[in-house]
């Protein structure tokens, strides 16, 4: 009974260190890619601003505001002009600004490309905006 005992004993040992190399090999792929990619960040880009807007040297909100709440804006924009018919904007300086993407924004920021698209690739979003209002087109 003891030689049996000790068979049971060693082959627990055997499925052990099986057990622990599959462990160690797994967290070795799953950490590959952090580790590759230590250190490799994208810079931030900078947006192009066009000379129009370089002119105005404001937007219709201060510029930190404008970098993380622009969705938010578009879409209280859209609300109030779609479902109020209210096209009027009064920002937090108690001045006045049409709502619309092409004949606002699109205004000074009229470079998709590289106003745009290029912090909309760096965060890896894809707004529905450009659905309708592709490149600058002028409502009337």
């Amino acid at each position: 009974m003891s030689d049996n005992h000790h068979d049971k004993e060693d082959k627990k040992m055997y499925n052990k260190g099986e057990v622990i190399t599959g462990i160690v090999i797994f967290l070795v792929i799953f950490a590959f890619p952090f580790w590759y990619n230590m250190g490799k960040a994208a810079p931030v880009p900078q947006p192009e601003l066009t000379e129009k807007a370089k002119a105005a040297k404001e937007c219709v909100e201060p510029k930190a505001f404008m970098k993380t709440e622009h969705m938010q804006i578009l879409n209280s924009w859209r609300n109030s002009v779609v479902r109020n018919k209210n096209r009027l904007y009064i920002n937090s300086s108690n001045k006045e600004f049409d709502m619309s993407l092409s004949n606002n924004c699109l205004d000074c920021h009229s470079n998709k490309a590289e106003f745009c698209d290029k912090c909309h690739t760096y965060a890896s979003v894809t707004p529905y905006c450009f659905d309708c209002h592709i490149d600058n087109p002028k409502e009337k």
